[in-house]
């Protein structure tokens, strides 16, 4: 089979019933541009890339010249309590050492050994507070149930070149020390950098791994609320912990199609879900329409009436294997199928991965198929690598997958019903009142935040390998079991005759061990598909409670849903490589707070690169919109020259474009918005066809 349709995921009804028109989603990139939205409910841009001016000062640190002339008499007898003499004494010799000069082979000594581990962080955080010109790290002892504290000079403070101690730890050939003995960080300083990253047709994981490659750290040492879209452009928080401002703000220099910026320093890092949203400003290209009043309408129905808050396509992953039907079996304990469903060849899929896949299935070569298999499909390369210490032990295989991406599947299956519950409520029940067993949020409850689910698309779980298959650009991503605080009711016939509660006030549950379902017909829908598919929603078909519906907590999720600042615009243009809607770097090009960065004489390159050159991404254009006005801003010469040199025509025929901008709460799918707009597929194979 081919990937999804909406029909297969229970996307079926529309609220308005304006006919639809033709429009292209992401034609380019640049057509679907995030934002971030936080707690605060502040829309996150990127207008800096400098690290603050007081940096310099922040990092000014001491000298070990000026630390080892003071007197460590007290410090020493101190720790000679925490440790015994054996210990004192030898510490007060490497002091010596340092302070004197004297060139020894001996850079580091190591304490007696210990097996409590309570007693050995007492020591590192003693050498943190009190001697904070040495680190610490934990090496083996001499048995398997003991630990030994190594010591050594901190190499992170400026020594003044004293001794052999200045040279560099690749020349020392030791190991990394541990972070706990590092921490010269000032205690007026939160201790998380937090900075804006802007991307350009990357995912955020991708960029993320980036820029954890170029100031070495792992990339899970980054924070952030919430994956966003790779083909976008796309602005979020992201937070690391002890990074200086001016160590990130440098490799702006090297970055293309990513910056970071608006940097401050905070004492908490950030999490997943933890953000209110998304700004989106999505231009639609190529819209055209029998009657053009047909598009103003339902531009404006949209803002008025909002949408059927489906979960979309991106959800049920795009391969010929959906995500949800992986769950199905994992609902029913069916190990062996769904690890066979995540590894199988499938339709579609590029052919270099899908030879890969059928290698596996036809010779059973563990270590060969893991040195081909691709490192972003992560779900595959989990179940192998436990093959190759259980083989044949599938439920075991399933469970080293990481955890957010295995939920996933069953997240999926919990989105399946969800959507079927919501289409059978319209088809059923209409779209302008409540009915007698629906089920709303308490009013007295201050519920503004969507529930949020889990989610882990974007780490291609599902096996697929193009660029489009990471489509996560409006989903929050926290685990679904959080979200338990939401409080709601069964509307009784005393709600109705009082008029307290309206359509936008329903709402649906993804199925769990402690949700309602609603007390009319759709709550019994629920259980029917899932029948269907041999799965129970109130017993456990095996011993595995990560797989099943009497373990997981579930949640609840409005049914119908209106974009909040809700803007449109109708845009004419006669060149589709021109950017209809300005991104956060080009405002700070044109503010001229920063340059882009680049030999100005290799565009081409720069261009390869999805830099912040003139190429036709970044492009002036004349655009006339719906008002009549028109820019008067020139395209220059060289950039005409670009443009002609990679192809483009010199002259199109007028074309109209549909600019839309508008907030979504971080559990909502902006291509919902688009499809009760377009009423045609949302897929990427579609839209794919109409470019």
């Amino acid at each position: 089979m081919t990937s999804a349709e909406e029909s297969d995921v229970g996307i079926l009804c529309y609220i308005s019933p304006l006919p639809g028109f033709r429009g292209i989603l992401k034609q380019r990139y640049s057509d679907f541009i995030v934002n971030e939205v936080d707690m605060d409910g502040n829309v996150v841009h990127l207008t800096s890339l400098e690290a603050p001016p007081s940096e310099a000062a922040g990092e000014k640190k001491e000298k070990v010249a000026d630390q080892l002339e003071k007197d460590y008499a007290s410090e020493i007898e101190s720790f000679r309590t925490l440790v015994g003499d054996s210990d004192a004494e030898k510490l007060k010799f490497f002091i010596d050492q340092i302070s004197s000069g004297v060139k020894t082979n001996d850079e580091s000594i190591v304490l007696s050994p210990s097996s409590d581990k309570t007693h050995r962080t007492a020591v590192h955080n003693f050498f943190k507070e009190r001697l904070k010109f040495l680190v610490t790290d934990t090496v083996d002892g001499p048995d398997s149930s003991s630990k030994c504290i190594r010591v050594r000079l901190n190499s992170g403070i400026n020594n003044n070149a004293r001794g052999n101690n200045s040279r560099k730890r690749k020349d020392r050939g030791q190991q990394q020390y541990d972070s706990r003995g590092t921490d010269s960080w000032p205690d007026n300083t939160g201790k998380f950098l937090r900075f804006y990253l802007y991307k350009e047709n990357k995912d955020t994981q991708e960029a993320l791994g980036i820029l954890g490659k170029m100031i070495g750290v792992q990339p899970r040492s980054f924070g952030f609320a919430g994956t966003k879209d790779k083909r976008s452009v796309s602005t979020q928080r992201v937070t690391v912990f002890k990074q200086r401002a001016s160590k990130l703000a440098a490799l702006n220099d090297r970055l293309f199609g990513i910056k970071v910026g608006n940097f401050c320093y905070v004492d908490e890092e950030l999490v997943l879900g933890k953000l209110q949203g998304n700004r989106f400003t999505i231009t639609l290209r190529s819209v055209s329409s029998d009657v053009e009043d047909i598009i103003r309408a339902s531009a404006t129905a949209l803002g008025n009436n909002g949408f059927i808050n489906y979960f979309g396509l991106q959800r049920f992953g795009s391969s010929s294997i959906p995500t949800h039907l992986i769950g199905a079996a994992l609902l029913r304990g069916e190990w062996k199928a769904a690890v066979s469903m995540i590894l199988d060849p499938r339709e579609g899929e590029k052919d270099v991965t899908r030879t890969i896949r059928e290698y596996y299935k036809e010779s059973g070569d563990i270590e060969g198929t893991l040195r081909q298999l691709p490192r972003h499909l992560v779900a595959e390369r989990s179940i192998l690598y436990c093959f190759q210490k259980n083989p044949g032990n599938y439920l075991q295989a399933l469970l080293a997958i990481p955890r957010t991406l295995r939920m996933m599947f069953v997240h999926s299956y919990q989105s399946y019903l969800w959507n079927h519950a919501a289409s059978m409520r319209v088809q059923k029940y209409g779209m302008h009142q409540v009915v007698l067993g629906d089920l709303v949020y308490c009013k007295d409850q201050e519920i503004e935040k969507e529930t949020k689910f889990s989610n882990s698309e974007c780490e291609d779980g599902n096996g697929n390998d193009t660029h489009d298959d990471c489509h996560v650009d409006e989903l929050s991503v926290i685990d679904l079991s959080e979200a338990r605080n939401t409080v709601v009711k069964v509307i009784s016939e005393e709600d109705i005759a009082a008029g307290t509660y309206t359509i936008d006030d329903i709402v649906l549950p993804l199925p769990g061990s402690r949700i309602t379902y609603p007390l009319n017909d759709i709550g019994k829908i629920y259980h029917d598909i899932a029948r269907k598919d041999n799965i129970s929603l109130t017993d456990g078909a095996h011993n595995s409670k990560e797989f099943s519906f009497t373990s997981i907590t579930g949640a609840y999720r409005r049914v119908f849903q209106k974009p909040k600042d809700f803007e449109w615009e109708l845009l004419k243009y006669t060149d589709a490589n021109i950017p209809l809607a300005e991104t956060d770097l080009d405002i700070i090009a044109k503010s001229g707070t920063s340059t882009c960065v680049g030999d100005s004489n290799d565009k081409e390159q720069i261009k390869l690169q999805n830099g912040c050159s003139s190429t036709p991404e970044n492009l002036d254009d004349k655009i006339e919109r719906s008002t009549g006005s028109e820019e008067t801003e020139r395209v220059r010469e060289e950039d005409i020259h670009i443009e002609e040199s990679l192809g483009a025509p010199k002259a199109l025929e007028s074309q109209m474009a549909l600019k839309l901008s508008f907030t979504l709460p971080s559990s909502c799918y902006a291509t919902m918005a688009i499809r009760e707009l377009l009423k045609t597929s949302t897929s990427v194979a579609f839209h794919k066809a109409m470019n």
